[in-house]
């Protein structure tokens, strides 16, 4: 009776924390404010600002994880990771109260970081599979799938956001330091060019395992601000690697399958890299056949996917392909520095994909979820009605169809022969 009594006070412990933490809005960095702090490197300024915002960071998302719908919450996967977060919230809270900092404080304060950023390493595809246990168990309708959307696009920023503190304290203090120029996991002269054919050589390795062949890259560069000088900025190389492997991977396997594997010579994938008083902007270019307009509108939906999709039992979770994260996941890289992500393309021909990343640290802040009134109406609140037509809009058969169809008010063109 006591141990039930004592988990039901934790129960009722921890549900006041996250309310309490909960309250308090985020505060967002801009990679300027991560530079210049980095190069203080003030270990107990770092240990007293992240003791009080990882806890915000995480109840802002738990409490959300907490409205999803039933179904998909008593999915194993699911409450897996619900326990991960659970349980990294318990231990940074237990630095919430300390009053004198000494060098062993901060050494186990570096530990449960890097202890708690081990526990999240496969978030990611453990988050992916409950979704598609949901699938395969239960009936999911689009209202619930676009409180799922909404949802996963959050969480992942949140965890974005999450761990790019954690890196850059465990990194500046945690010795774990390898490359002198950089400070924290920011580069102040991240050569963007760089990272683009280092994302492509190790795209072309997978393209050439799996098909025996590859494109060739083609990379060129306009410097509108500084013309001839390569184009750096101050930037995460692993955030813009991400998404641009990403871009690579699906832009190689469309020109190979649409031309064919026994095709000699394949279409370059074209790269142009351009760097204005705002914005570098990288546009990849292939000729992969294109998408239609109909796929176009889901390339961006978690669960879509043109890959098979992976068993449940594949405990290897590090590829993502047929997940359908891929494309969204990298959407939210770009945005997390408030960049972006688009895609344009003529079916029959081709796709563009536009990589938009802020050229001014000062405006490269981080964007982040809360959780308030408004995000908390999205998991509750119906689809929109659609409030437009078009011949294939619904069924004929349905009442509402036939009710249109049979009080018809004549049209202007209708007396026209």
């Amino acid at each position: 009776m006591r141990l039930t009594a004592l988990t039901a006070s934790n129960v009722r412990n921890l549900s006041r924390m996250l309310d309490h933490y909960s309250h308090f809005n985020p505060s967002p960095l801009s990679v300027k404010q991560f530079i210049d702090f980095g190069r203080s490197a003030n270990e107990v300024r770092s240990f007293e600002f992240l003791r009080k915002e990882i806890p915000v960071r995480l109840a802002n998302i738990m409490q959300e994880i907490n409205l999803l719908p039933q179904n998909l919450l008593r999915m194993p996967s699911v409450h897996l990771v619900h326990n991960w977060y659970v349980k990294s919230f318990k231990e940074i809270l237990e630095f919430e109260d300390i009053k004198s900092v000494d060098n062993r404080k901060l050494n186990e304060f570096c530990e449960a970081l890097i202890k708690i950023r081990n526990r999240h390493a496969d978030v990611v595809p453990t988050m992916a599979k409950g979704v598609i246990e949901l699938r395969e168990s239960h009936p999911v309708d689009q209202t619930i799938e676009h409180r799922i959307h909404y949802f996963l696009d959050r969480f992942y920023m949140s965890r974005i956001g999450i761990r790019m503190l954690i890196n850059q304290h465990t990194l500046l203090f945690g010795g774990q330091m390898n490359n002198t120029r950089h400070i924290g996991c920011i580069d102040p002269n991240c050569d963007v060019q760089s990272v683009v054919r280092d994302a492509y050589e190790n795209a072309k390795f997978l393209c050439d395992q799996y098909y025996l062949a590859s494109p060739d890259l083609e990379v060129k560069e306009h410097n509108n601000l500084e013309p001839g000088i390569p184009i750096q900025i101050v930037y995460v190389p692993s955030h813009l690697y991400h998404t641009l492997f990403e871009l690579f991977k699906n832009a190689m396997r469309a020109v190979v399958e649409h031309h064919g594997a026994a095709a000699r010579d394949y279409p370059p994938v074209q790269v142009l890299v351009i760097r204005g008083k705002e914005d570098v902007t990288i546009k990849i270019s292939d000729r992969g056949g294109g998408v239609t307009r109909s796929d176009m509108k889901n390339l961006f939906h978690y669960m879509y996917s043109t890959a098979p999709q992976p068993s449940l039992s594949d405990t290897d979770s590090a590829p993502l392909a047929g997940y359908g994260y891929g494309l969204p996941l990298s959407r939210l890289y770009a945005r997390y520095l408030l960049g972006d992500l688009t895609l344009t393309s003529c079916e029959g021909y081709g796709t563009d994909a536009y990589v938009f990343l802020k050229a001014i640290s000062e405006e490269a802040n981080e964007m982040l979820p809360v959780f308030n009134h408004s995000s908390t109406r999205q998991y509750s609140s119906p689809l929109p009605t659609r409030d437009w037509v078009s011949f294939g809009g619904g069924s004929a058969s349905s009442p509402a169809r036939v009710r249109h169809l049979s009080t018809k008010v004549p049209g202007p063109f209708d007396s026209i022969n």
